[in-house]
């Protein structure tokens, strides 16, 4: 198991217990594994997606991770640190080329060396699978000057790019389609402003998702929980920009798409007003509430690409200049009741001392407290006209590729699949009312609330768990896409998770054509609540 350099003053015990944890690792023997940790909740493991902290943790992180590439020890240094506690750094070289080094200190308890504290440090990593299907550098460069110059974009694998396929996050789609001949007008607009494409990014399969896995890529790290779901279905764009490997995603919304991914990892994330950047050379799920959006690190870089994507004379992303934007929005914020109430109870702790952070401040805006009517009377109608939209447009290439697609997505589509006409037709006659409420309340006032009910479940959650957060979550979310309104999340909110802290975001829902002044509104709002102004 190891070379031949390991240090004569080693103990025996400890050699032994280290090359049991070895094999155990290149087995993936996830209960040796367990076993090797100490238990607890102060042992420690971090890598490059980040630090797990206690054994519960680093074990479930574990159990989703999978084994790790066939490699050698070639190389152990030894240093004692005390009575029974010792510090081993070695370094591994794999089968497949490159080397990793691992920091572990272990500590002897009840009479077993078990370790304490690791640190990995993994070889030079190949494209992430998980997060994108094609990648350069760049993949396609910008224009060389322009207000968006030097930054790079990842793009959801919906879009087209000239002389690329859309994959859709099914690979049995990317099989049968053929290479666009146009660029989407939504990828122009960011590459004729100066930033380039860094590469095509994974979806949840058809967008029919917004957990962030993919039963056939993998599931994308969060970049900001590790061992979490990284929110979907714009999963790619945001684990991407999460993880610093780009600095916009763009990225579609239909019901929560931008926005949950925006949340789960502490990312800037905004759905545009339905219909104000043309989906030409988009794949649609639902045209009735698909819409283009983009996610960020940062509230100054998304404000560099609204001013530039959504004002700028001749882009292909609107034919007016400033339009509803030109004025600022009213600095009054309307809570809605019933979204609050559905929120988890830690997030609705978080939430009220946010408010009151907000209260308290030199600048505060006037806050008021409104109903906006049951959630389920939003829910039901939007998820029977988006499952008609979804059949119509993706039934017929389902139908002749049985088992290409999931099964959690599988699922919807079957459900979809058996929405009769009279009952789309009672869905749209429903939503109008609601779309009639949604603009009288945002008519001189913005709402504010937690944009999804808690932090990001674990990767290991089990299908019922993901689909009871999956509708709650919906609940929330589809209010802004019944009525076409543009829906920014902002990472202001810290709630613990089985994790550790984790971040949540609060959405910010104005009326339609307001984008731009939304986003300016987001940033005065973080400014005086944020613990590092320089996010905003």
């Amino acid at each position: 198991m190891t070379g031949e350099s390991i240090p004569d003053e080693l103990p025996a015990d400890l050699l032994t217990a280290f090359d049991d944890y070895e094999r155990a690792i290149l087995s993936n023997d996830l209960e040796a594994l367990d076993a090797a940790f100490a238990p607890g909740p102060d042992t420690l493991r971090g890598d490059a997606a980040g630090l797990l902290v206690g054994h519960d943790v680093i074990s479930a992180f574990r159990g989703v991770r999978g084994g790790v590439p066939p490699r050698t020890i070639e190389r152990v240094e030894y240093r004692p640190l005390g009575d029974g506690v010792a510090l081993l750094v070695s370094i591994s070289r794999y089968v497949g080329g490159g080397t990793g080094l691992q920091t572990q200190v272990w500590q002897r308890i009840g009479g077993r060396w078990l370790i304490t504290a690791a640190h990995v440090t993994p070889r030079a990593a190949a494209i992430d699978r998980s997060v994108w299907r094609t990648v350069g550098d760049p993949l396609w460069q910008g224009a060389w000057d322009g207000p968006l110059a030097g930054l790079t974009v990842a793009v959801k694998d919906l879009f087209a790019i000239k002389g690329y396929r859309i994959g859709a996050g099914n690979p049995a789609y990317l099989d049968s389609a053929r290479p666009e001949t146009t660029t989407a007008a939504a990828v122009s607009d960011l590459l004729r402003g100066g930033a380039s494409l860094r590469g095509i990014a994974r979806t949840d399969e058809f967008a029919y998702s917004i957990a962030g896995d993919n039963a056939h890529y993998g599931t994308p790290p969060n970049g900001a929980l590790p061992g979490a779901l990284p929110g979907g279905s714009s999963s790619g764009p945001a684990s991407a920009v999460a993880t610093g490997q780009a600095d916009i995603g763009l990225a579609t919304d239909t019901a929560g798409s931008v926005r949950v991914p925006a949340s789960y990892q502490g990312l800037w994330g905004l759905r545009t007003t339905h219909g104000l950047v043309p989906r030409q050379g988009l794949l649609p799920l639902a045209q009735s509430f698909d819409s283009v959006g983009w996610l960020t690190r940062d509230g100054a870089t998304l404000q560099r690409v609204v001013d530039w994507c959504l004002s700028y004379d001749g882009s292909e992303s609107t034919e007016h200049v400033l339009g509803e934007s030109g004025d600022d929005l009213p600095w009054r914020l309307f809570v809605p009741d019933e979204i609050v109430a559905a929120v988890e109870p830690d997030t609705r702790v978080a939430f009220d001392a946010f408010l009151a952070r907000l209260a308290a401040s030199d600048d505060a805006p006037r806050l008021a407290r409104m109903p906006i009517g049951p959630l389920d009377d939003y829910f039901e109608p939007f998820r029977t006209v988006q499952g008609a939209e979804a059949w119509r447009n993706d039934g017929e290439w389902l139908r002749a590729h049985p088992g290409a697609v999931g099964a959690a997505v599988a699922e919807r589509f079957r459900i979809a699949s058996q929405i009769t006409p009279g009952a789309e037709a009672s869905a749209r006659a429903a939503l109008a009312p609601l779309r009639e409420r949604l603009d009288h309340l945002v008519r001189d006032a913005v709402l504010v609330f937690p944009t999804v009910p808690g932090p990001a479940p674990m990767r290991t959650s089990q299908g019922e768990r993901v689909d009871a957060v999956r509708q709650a979550t919906l609940r929330m979310t589809t209010p802004a896409a019944i009525g076409g309104l543009p829906a920014v999340s902002v990472p202001l909110l810290t709630v613990e998770s089985q994790l550790g802290p984790a971040p949540v975001g609060v959405c910010l829902v104005s009326r339609a054509g307001t984008d731009i002044a939304l986003v300016r509104l987001a940033r005065r709002l973080a400014a005086l609540t944020a613990d590092d102004p320089e996010d905003t």
